[in-house]
């Protein structure tokens, strides 16, 4: 049977079937559609109709601070994040912790401590072993995992030959090397990285010392024992350690009307430490064309250390709007801050899945599924604040005699958990192409269930996905997905405010419903597609939480509902022939109903945003080349501090605005046919570039810190600054 295949412009997945056969109103005939082929290889094809396929070598070259996958991923209409600092993610009012993560098919883990964008290092993902980059904003297929917002499933290459590739910066560098036997049967991967962000944070414009230091290995073998069987195996090392000593810090914030001063002294030291190994190995067995089985064995492990002692006085200051000299003084007052925290998380387990294919237009799809987890965690954190108005350690309680009261914490966090839970979950799902008169028609519909000992919850979650392709002189493809995805609580949703893990907690539900229309079209006789994309969820036994920085900080309870609706629009092509660009729209809100008092904005409300990925080269001199990626989303709603009443405390920080710029030479292409003796014939590839990050300086803020004016008992938001301008040369080469 012949093969269609896509053009590698058009690296978003669509629905794509015979176009020699006859229209035949009358009878629907299965095996008249061709075989639809993705790319290349059949490695990380997907049945998935909400899938997003992103390009490799994009992600390798996108101007990103906190990495290629992740940095990429920001662009497309459904992805919001308001830290370049932080490869974390939140996808349609969902906060960070609702998204999956897969290589090759094995969910992966994200440190669970981290509160600070700043301590967080390189993501686990490597760009340069990736091939297959496949994303879905949600209403995804019944094999992934539960949580409530996305999926995001890496596959990693195998090298066909003898390679090495480099790269180095002033924020660090990398290498790795690819070897494969002459038969091809044997083949391995290995990459370190090691990463720096001081010179970044210098940027902040406040008196700190940083120290930090990221580095990691990553090795990817393969074994094809015979045609039908093959073993693997990925290993993974990294090793994130930061140190920070703060001394002043001077912020100026408020209104044009009433500007306001806060002068900050510090005393003390912050030491985090976070070390995550992972292991799996793969058997994978092709029965015969039709029938393929996989093994799986995993093993994550996560050491967690977070120390500090922080000392601080502030001094709040009114400030003249002309001169900007400060002119009244509202309160001096201070705090410390203390924890040391230790988390122990280590997750193992096998999963057995198979696929049978009776013909290139079905797929019946299973799989089975058990984890066993060990959670060991102490908490001691704490808080004292020393402000009249706010929080007085001491406070008189004889005013005759001066007598005082017990010291009171702003808050204080202790506990001392450990549990050995397990984890049983299980899918199966459906996929068939057909035609439909003279329309083309794809079904996919799976189910999945799940069970945790922990809370002794089984949920069940029903999910699928249509599309239907009509006969029409345009290229449309309407689509229909949805179901019930559920958050299946871990460590972050059952610890609650006081630090103690709850047993009756359950996990959240989100019922979705997705609509969605890909049209692809030639403009300037060029491939473009614009997919737009409509979405409601509605949502129930959602655990509150709080935004702290990056760390989210849940209440413990499912004593909340909700529900969120938007749409996303993206034009996808080549801008400039031969180069793949795009424009990233969308409108979203997210509401939740905490214990019936009424619907707020969750924390992580996104409303308008708006992105742009543009790829460029001069046409008399295109190995000069230029990617830029520009952002503008309105300010998330930061809700209330930690501890303190929701409905009390709406605030929204600022818009989040940013270009990076990248600019690179290409003084060896390996795509042109040319020779180069010597010492750079040994040379696949060399280019030198320029970044340019935060390239108009705009002082964007993540989070809010909050102070007190003694004089009003106002608590100020005061905003937390993310790094401005910075300028890096990066130097990469491949052997």
């Amino acid at each position: 049977m012949k093969k269609l295949v896509l053009p590698l412009s058009l690296m978003v997945p669509v629905l794509i079937f015979s176009q020699n056969r006859k229209k035949d109103t009358t009878t629907t005939k299965v095996n008249d559609i061709e075989e639809v082929v993705f790319q290349k290889k059949a490695t990380g094809k997907t049945n998935d109709l909400t899938n997003v396929k992103i390009s490799a070598k994009d992600a390798q070259n996108v101007a990103s601070i906190s990495g290629g996958i992740e940095g990429i991923l920001k662009t497309l209409p459904s992805v919001n994040s308001n830290t370049e600092l932080s490869s974390q993610y939140m996808v349609r009012g969902g906060n960070y912790d609702e998204n999956l993560i897969y290589i090759n098919d094995i969910e992966i883990y994200r440190p669970f401590l981290i509160r600070n964008s700043q301590q967080e290092g390189m993501s686990i993902i490597n760009p340069d072993m990736v091939s297959t980059v496949n994303f879905s904003a949600g209403g995804f297929e019944a094999k992934y995992g539960d949580k409530m917002s996305s999926a995001l499933n890496i596959y990693y290459r195998e090298p066909e030959k003898f390679e090495l590739s480099g790269e180095a910066s002033l924020i660090g560098g990398r290498l790795t090397t690819g070897l494969a036997s002459k038969n091809k049967k044997l083949t391995a991967l290995f990459s370190g990285r090691y990463r720096n962000t001081n010179l970044i944070l210098n940027t902040l414009k406040e008196d700190t010392d940083y120290n930090p230091s990221y580095w990691d290995f990553q090795t990817y073998l393969n074994y094809h024992i015979t045609d039908k069987l093959s073993l693997s195996f990925i290993g993974y090392y990294s090793k994130n350690d930061y140190e920070m000593v703060p001394k002043t810090r001077e912020v100026e914030f408020g209104t044009l009307q009433r500007p306001i001063k806060v002068n900050i002294l510090y005393n003390g030291r912050e030491d985090d430490k976070y070390k995550n190994m992972m292991g799996t190995v793969s058997l994978n067995y092709k029965a015969s064309e039709k029938l393929k089985f996989t093994l799986d064995a995993f093993a994550y492990q996560n050491r967690e250390k977070e120390y500090y002692s922080i000392a601080s006085g502030y001094q709040i200051h009114g400030v003249d709007p002309v001169t900007g000299d400060p002119i009244t003084s509202f309160d001096g007052a201070g705090q410390i801050e203390h924890a040391r925290n230790d988390l122990f998380v280590r997750t193992s387990g096998a999963q057995f899945r198979a696929k049978f294919s009776p013909n290139v237009n079905t797929d019946f799809e299973v799989g089975l599924k058990y984890e066993r987890e060990n959670l060991k965690d102490f908490t001691n954190e704490w808080k004292l604040t020393d402000s009249t108005g706010y929080s007085m350690p001491r406070p008189i309680v004889d005013p005759r005699t001066g007598g005082t009261g017990d010291l009171k914490l702003a808050y204080y966090i202790g506990g001392r958990n450990h549990i050995e839970p397990t984890r049983l979950s299980a899918y199966a799902q459906y996929s068939q192409k057909f035609y439909w008169g003279a329309s083309k028609v794809f079904v996919n519909a799976g189910v999945r269930v799940a069970n945790w000992s922990f809370n002794k919850e089984t949920i069940f979650s029903p999910r699928i996905q249509f599309a239907i392709k009509p006969d029409w002189e345009e290229d449309m493809l309407f689509k229909l997905s949805g179901g019930i995805y559920y958050q299946s609580p871990f460590y972050k949703e059952i610890k609650d405010l006081d630090g103690n893990f709850n047993s009756d907690i359950k996990s959240q539900r989100s019922i979705q419903v997705i609509l969605a229309n890909d049209y692809e079209f030639y403009m300037y006789d060029r491939p473009f597609k614009l997919t737009t994309e409509a979405y409601y969820k509605k949502m129930d036994d959602l655990i509150p939480y709080y935004m702290d920085n990056v760390r989210i900080r849940y209440s413990g309870k499912n004593n909340a509902s909700g529900y969120a609706y938007g749409i996303d629009t993206r034009l996808y092509g080549e801008f400039v022939p031969g180069i793949d660009s795009w424009l990233s729209a969308s409108y979203a809100r997210v509401y939740e109903n905490i214990d019936g008092k009424g619907n707020i904005p969750r924390p992580t409300d996104q409303r308008f945003r708006f992105a742009m990925f543009y790829q460029d080269y001069m046409p008399k001199f295109p190995s000069m080349r230029v990617n830029l990626t520009l952002v503008y989303s309105m300010g998330i709603q930061t809700g209330a501090p930690v501890f303190t009443d929701p409905y009390q405390y709406q605030t929204t920080l600022p818009a989040y605005k940013r270009v990076d710029i990248g600019l690179t030479k290409v003084f060896i292409d390996s795509k042109e046919k040319k020779s180069y003796g010597g010492f750079w014939g040994n040379f696949k590839e060399l280019t030198l570039g320029v970044q340019v990050f935060n390239a108009f300086n705009i002082k964007n803020a993540v989070s809010n810190n909050w102070i007190t004016d003694s004089n009003t008992n106002m608590m100020y938001p005061v905003p937390v600054r993310l790094t401005g301008r910075f300028f890096n040369v990066k130097l990469e080469f491949k052997l």
